[in-house]
């Protein structure tokens, strides 16, 4: 990534991959320190992202929005640059923050990452961040309780915690899960051994989602096939998955109402 096309390229060629598999909105995550240290100016990188938005509509119907995302185990030097970016550039379609990387690193900089998200949330972005991933409910708890998590990335680690499991059933706050991507990670052991199904029996509000589709070897439409063939779910169950996507995105109310008619349809 060494120049705002490649930001970009990047981002529209994501819509294009999408398309097919009759994605039709994306909430993506972006780690506007990456650019940083790679010397890109934070304008230029707004302009790529604002540019490929335009395209990725345009050339594939897929609707953009970003997540600003921290990457964890670069401290408060991360949080502030990405604070930044997103007060003082922010490209027109960004609607949240996030933080990511390595979770045990988040415990030196507390202070920091909340004060990021407090900033952010006062100014109008929704709080996303990673949590109970690759580490256990006390994560969970600081992103609720911390940072004033509105969904959560990941989460899967919640069910240690009856308490937890109580509160986010209680809440139905939305927990972003990644089957193939925590197999990968080494978070599960085998993809049958996943907790997706666990969540659901549970009662909790869960989304389905492909986290980094060439890192991880997938796509949307896999994560929604493994659903399927792997844990059983049928027609219905995965039509509600979807539509738990759709109320727990920050599209507009409008093209909310739109999809959810669309996915119901297929019921």
């Amino acid at each position: 990534m060494r120049d705002p096309e490649d930001v970009a390229s990047l981002v529209t060629g994501l819509a294009r991959d999408l398309s097919p598999q009759n994605c039709r909105y994306v909430e993506l995550q972006v780690t506007p320190y990456a650019h940083w240290m790679q010397g890109l100016p934070m304008r230029a990188v707004t302009e790529a992202l604002d540019l490929a938005a335009r395209r990725s509509l345009d050339e594939y119907g897929v609707e953009m929005a970003y997540i600003f995302d921290i990457p964890g185990e670069f401290g408060a030097e991360a949080a502030a640059i990405t604070l930044d970016h997103a007060l003082k550039e922010p490209p027109a379609a960004l609607v949240g923050f996030g933080i990511g990387g390595i979770e045990q690193a988040r415990p030196a900089y507390r202070d920091a990452f909340r004060e990021a998200f407090s900033a952010a949330r006062a100014a109008g972005l929704h709080s996303v961040p990673h949590g109970g991933e690759m580490s256990g409910p006390e994560t969970v708890w600081e992103v609720i309780e911390g940072y004033g998590a509105e969904r959560i990335g990941h989460g899967i680690n919640c069910l240690d915690d009856p308490r937890l499991v109580s509160y986010l059933r209680e809440t139905q706050l939305p927990l972003d899960v990644c089957p193939t991507s925590n197999v990968c990670t080494g978070q599960v052991g085998r993809i049958e051994e996943h907790p997706l199904p666990r969540l659901l029996e549970e009662g909790l509000f869960v989304t389905l989602n492909s986290d980094d589709p060439p890192m991880f070897a997938t796509t949307l439409e896999r994560e929604y096939r493994v659903a399927a063939t792997v844990f059983g779910l049928g027609e219905s169950e995965l039509a509600a998955l979807a539509g738990n996507a759709v109320r727990a995105s920050y599209m507009s109310e409008e093209r909310k109402s739109e999809l959810l008619a669309e996915i119901d349809a297929l019921r």
